[in-house]
């Protein structure tokens, strides 16, 4: 059973609206799985659907954004965090400097408005901290690609929807 539909199980005794700003919220679904979940299995339409999801995927955005660095450095005393971090941050440098320097925070909003597996809002705050991106530019960046991505995923859930009724009028 996939993740996501153990949530939604665990979910069943609230509100379709609330579990759907959890699915939201939550680093394993955000929005990506938030979305389908709310059109397909809870019936909402696309707007509730979009703006419980987008409002879900945001409410983490602060709190890590303002709270990634000193985790961080309390959790750098111990050595196998201290290594951990130095291996995630020199990679995450490595691999994707070249793109940051040369796009800035563009990258950082696309980065997050790919609906695809480990991107999203949490890999944009942790992008943005890897790359000392201040919170004032972070945090629009980032809502501005949950915004997108939210977006995306309306739409194609919509043209899902549309396809698997289209199939089975057949």
């Amino acid at each position: 059973m996939s993740v996501e539909i153990a949530l939604v199980e665990m979910l069943g005794s609230v509100p379709h609206w609330f579990a759907v700003l959890i699915l939201g919220a939550l680093p394993v679904s955000e929005l990506r799985a938030a979305i389908p979940i709310a059109m397909g299995i809870y019936g909402m339409g696309p707007f509730e659907a979009f703006f419980f999801s987008v409002l879900g995927n945001l409410l983490p955005v602060i709190p890590l954004l303002l709270f990634l660095e000193p985790v961080s450095n309390y959790l750098r005393h111990y050595s196998i965090f201290d290594t951990f971090f130095t291996w995630l941050f020199s990679r995450t440098r490595q691999n994707n400097t070249e793109s940051f320097e040369k796009y800035g925070l563009l990258a950082l909003t696309v980065f997050v408005a790919i609906p695809l597996p480990a991107t999203g809002a949490w890999s944009g705050c942790a992008a943005a901290f890897v790359f000392g991106v201040k919170f004032r530019q972070a945090l629009p960046a980032i809502a501005a690609g949950v915004m997108i991505a939210g977006i995306v995923v309306t739409a194609l859930t919509m043209t899902g929807i549309g396809v698997a009724d289209l199939i089975m009028g057949m």
